[in-house]
């Protein structure tokens, strides 16, 4: 496979429930329809009726699913976010595994990096190496708004993609994908 160095990164941005996680599948359909490999981790939310108990993780170069987190929110200290999940430790040792072979490829997915890895060089450690690589036609990060400085001083190069409402999922996609257009 040739080796993309100059990847192009959107770093897609908001808040709870804005549409983040239904963009980025959207994104993963529109690549799969023009047969680009696609690697990387997809991180749906587990529900229990209308109640976000947990988050499931998909290997994207083989579809396999794992349960990544439960809902388990901690006391807060004063210097630190709140922490609301209980990660599986064997499961994030997994999904480091995954994006040491992640690259390279066509698409990089990685959904979500948080405070564990952009301040606590936790979790997904691997990942930040592999968008940092550029070793990727595109990658695809997801985070929350208010890690996003760290994210831009870290990727100076990405595009930052900001939604604000499941309703714009649509539009954003097209204008995406666009971009992509010619190739």
């Amino acid at each position: 496979m040739k080796q993309y160095y100059e990847g192009k990164l959107w770093i897609i941005s908001g808040e709870i429930g804005t549409g983040k996680t239904k963009l980025c599948a959207t994104l993963i359909e529109q690549f799969r329809q023009i047969s680009w490999r696609i690697k990387g981790l997809f991180s749906p939310a587990i529900f229990d009726r209308n109640d976000k108990v947990g988050i499931s993780v998909v290997n994207l170069a083989n579809q396999e699913i794992r349960q990544l987190a439960v809902y388990d929110p901690k006391p807060v200290r004063a210097e630190d976010e709140p922490i609301l999940w209980t990660f599986d430790s064997e499961i994030l040792e997994w999904g480091n595994q995954v994006f040491l072979t992640a690259i390279p490829t066509d698409i990089l997915i990685v959904d979500e990096l948080g405070p564990l890895e952009m301040k606590r060089n936790q979790g997904w450690v691997h990942a930040l190496f592999a968008l940092d690589s550029r070793n990727y036609r595109q990658a695809i990060l997801v985070m929350r708004p208010k890690l996003l400085s760290i994210a831009q001083d870290r990727w100076p190069w990405g595009e930052t993609i900001v939604i604000e409402n499941i309703e714009q999922v649509s539009e954003i996609t097209q204008r995406l994908m666009n971009q992509w257009k010619f190739v």
